[in-house]
């Protein structure tokens, strides 16, 4: 009768745990194929578990930008990033630059070159415009435009509170 009792908890224990690992890999598979908005979905998960809440991502498009085949700011790319580094003064957490897809009209610079000078740029603008560099970070190059077709976009967002 105590040796029936004792398996009896083991099996609950065992179904529960079964169950919970279960949850987590149904969860990973869902994370694996949300693809691209992953980093919102995570955010999302970290607020609803106490998290800090993230900024929400500014997406610039490269042509918009910088002269044509290059990484030189136009003088409308300096007034968009003026307008971007003013909104991101009043916080203090760190602000991530990075880049998604290739600019299809390049010449001078293969599509890795041109993307990251253009990333190496916008940092320089931002902390000209009165951001601090230890809250600048660059990071990274996605080759992969998502099938958008807009070329080179460049991505700021800052993470509330963190440094």
């Amino acid at each position: 009768m105590i040796a029936a009792a004792s398996q009896a908890r083991r099996n609950r224990w065992a179904v529960s745990f079964a169950d919970l690992l279960l949850l987590l890999l149904g969860f990973f598979i869902l994370l694996q194929a949300s693809g691209q908005k992953r980093d919102a979905m995570l955010a999302q998960v970290r607020q609803q578990f106490g998290g800090r809440a993230v900024a929400k991502d500014m997406e610039l498009r490269a042509a918009e930008l910088f002269l044509p085949d290059e990484a030189l700011l136009s003088g409308q790319g300096r007034a968009a990033l003026a307008r971007v580094a003013a909104g991101l003064k009043s916080g203090s957490g760190r602000i991530d630059i990075s880049s998604l897809g290739t600019d299809p009209a390049r010449r001078r610079f293969d599509p890795w070159d041109l993307a990251a000078a253009r990333l190496g740029a916008v940092a320089r603008e931002l902390k000209a415009q009165g951001l601090a560099s230890d809250r600048l970070r660059i990071r990274g190059l996605d080759q992969m435009d998502g099938g958008t077709g807009k070329g080179q976009l460049i991505r700021i967002g800052e993470a509330a509170g963190q440094r």
